[in-house]
């Protein structure tokens, strides 16, 4: 890809992002979930938005796995486990500004399989 298509992707993600932020955000009862994803790797944080604190995380490279489906539904399981250790049963999904399919998708139907409610 040339670097004008770069720059235009990136801006995209970061409208697409802007928009989703301004609709939710996490408390100490309802964390908000982000996700991000890099062509390596994916990580994912319980994030409380109104004392800017993270309450729980996940990064796949500290468990050794790739950004792929299945290595993304290895890591929702580990994520939904810390989750429930934390008292955290309930959650909003910010997909922070990715695209609602594999990785991502695979990730937030793993965690509601997990009984992680959305």
């Amino acid at each position: 890809m040339t670097g004008k298509t770069l720059k235009i992707k990136a801006a995209k993600r970061l409208q697409r992002k802007r928009r989703i932020r301004s609709k939710i955000s996490g408390c100490a009862t309802l964390p908000r979930i982000s996700v991000f994803r890099s062509n390596r790797f994916i990580s994912a944080q319980a994030i409380n938005d109104e004392q800017g604190v993270t309450l729980a995380a996940v990064h796949s490279k500290t468990l050794g796995l790739r950004a792929n489906i299945e290595s993304a539904q290895k890591a929702a399981e580990v994520f939904a486990k810390t989750l429930k250790d934390a008292g955290i049963n309930e959650v909003t999904f910010d997909r922070n500004g990715f695209l609602y399919h594999g990785v991502v998708k695979a990730f937030a139907e793993t965690l509601r399989a997990n009984e992680i409610k959305f």
